[in-house]
């Protein structure tokens, strides 16, 4: 073409060399032009009704390739090819225009994956599978060597060598790679032992005091893992730290459809004592210690008349204990308790007393493992065990207060 302007412009009486200038500006305005035009209809024309037809179809992977704007980018490459397919007819000295053309395809073609691996993404996320296998990591590292060959054709491109030329120095730079890429490669190896063991899954509940960690996993990548903390914070943990270090995962609590509640009651050892008989009649009247308390009634008077016992003293018969019926209480109130799992564990034991009196601990798991609704369940126990617990004669114990003292003053005086 640029043969044909410049014979023209000859032909008209115009010097070889002017008419040579000439006619390679006026190609390069020709080009120059021609790619706006061609950048302006794929763009306002061709990328409208694509989107236009996307948003109307059924299927839903074509919008994550829209709204990752994998087509936006693709278009940037049609005024590359213009310039590249008429960069022939231009003079040797602007030949470099050619190269440049051709890298920015190279670069917009890499721009082009890395948008089309994130859609990848998005349309996996949509998919339940993905809560237990996490692809993102891997295609992450995909992204690298996308990266890095895009980059190695790029250079090769301008500087106007064969690839093949610079990846044969690449084995020199070997030793440089690892030391750049140390967290990404123990980020994959990381990755791989997570999602072959199943340690970990999106949305899992973890504890992870080092890093002062303690939420919902939000992400999974190649080099992190983000936790979305109770307290709305975000907790931003290297992959391999979860493989190096240890860590609480409670998934296995929500999966059991029970929530431990493990919490003691410090009873004042001198409140405990034997039970009167009166006592007694008046624990029989409690609906769930009824049975309880006839039963004992009877073994009681049995074991009397069998052994003969001396009752002169109280030690020579067998007694029950306002601490023993109170635990026994607190069995059966457990046992009923509509939002306590009758399929788990249920205890009421005594652990060994100390400073702070007798330890009687509850261990029982909830049916409901919601946070909020587990604190409620725990609170409104607690609540009545605290509230029954003089019932029994039994106090629970205490470190004196300003008003302990205070009464004390007061009964001294008086």
């Amino acid at each position: 073409m640029i043969v044909y302007i410049i014979n023209w412009m000859i032909g008209f009486g115009i010097n070889q060399n002017t008419a040579r200038g000439l006619s390679t500006g006026i190609l390069a305005i020709f080009i120059a032009l021609l790619s706006i035009f061609a950048y302006f209809i794929s763009k306002k024309v061709v990328l409208r009704a694509l989107s236009h037809l996307i948003y109307n179809t059924s299927c839903e992977w074509d919008n994550a390739l829209l709204e990752r704007r994998v087509f936006h980018k693709l278009s940037h490459i049609v005024p590359a090819i213009i310039i590249y397919s008429f960069a022939t007819e231009l003079t040797e000295q602007m030949s470099i225009i050619r190269k440049f053309s051709l890298a920015y395809i190279v670069l917009i073609g890499v721009l082009v994956v890395d948008a089309l691996l994130n859609s990848v993404d998005d349309i996996y996320r949509t998919y339940e599978i993905s809560k237990n296998k996490p692809i993102k990591g891997y295609l992450q590292v995909v992204k690298i060597f996308v990266y890095i060959i895009g980059g190695i054709v790029i250079i090769a491109t301008i500087i106007d060598q064969s690839p093949l030329l610079l990846l044969s120095g690449i084995g020199a730079l070997t030793a440089v790679f690892l030391l750049v890429f140390k967290d990404s490669l123990l980020g994959l190896v990381a990755g791989i032992q997570l999602s072959s063991n199943d340690m970990i899954r999106l949305g899992d509940w973890i504890e992870m005091p080092k890093y002062g960690a303690n939420g919902n996993v939000i992400d999974i990548a190649l080099n992190t893992v983000k936790i979305k903390n109770f307290d709305k914070t975000i907790t931003t943990i290297p992959t391999y730290a979860l493989v190096s270090d240890s860590f609480k995962n409670w998934r296995g609590m929500k999966q059991s459809g029970g929530r431990r509640i493990r919490r003691s009651v410090y009873i004042d050892t001198t409140s405990i004592t034997f039970c009167t008989d009166e006592m007694l009649d008046e624990f029989e009247k409690i609906n769930y210690l009824a049975d309880y308390i006839r039963d004992k009634k009877d073994k009681m008077a049995f074991y009397k008349l069998e052994n003969k016992a001396d009752t002169s003293h109280e030690i020579n018969v067998r007694r029950l204990t306002n601490i023993g019926i109170f635990r026994a209480y607190l069995q059966v109130y457990l046992k009923n308790h509509p939002k306590i799992n009758k399929e788990m564990v249920q205890m009421v034991r005594q652990l060994p007393p100390g400073e702070h009196g007798l330890p009687l601990e509850i261990y029982v798991f909830t049916n409901d493992t919601a946070w909020v609704n587990y604190e409620c369940i725990q609170s409104d126990i607690f609540d009545h065990i605290l509230a029954v617990v003089p019932e029994f004669g039994l106090r629970v114990f205490q470190k004196p207060t300003g008003y302990d003292i205070r009464l004390s003053l007061d009964d001294q005086r008086h």
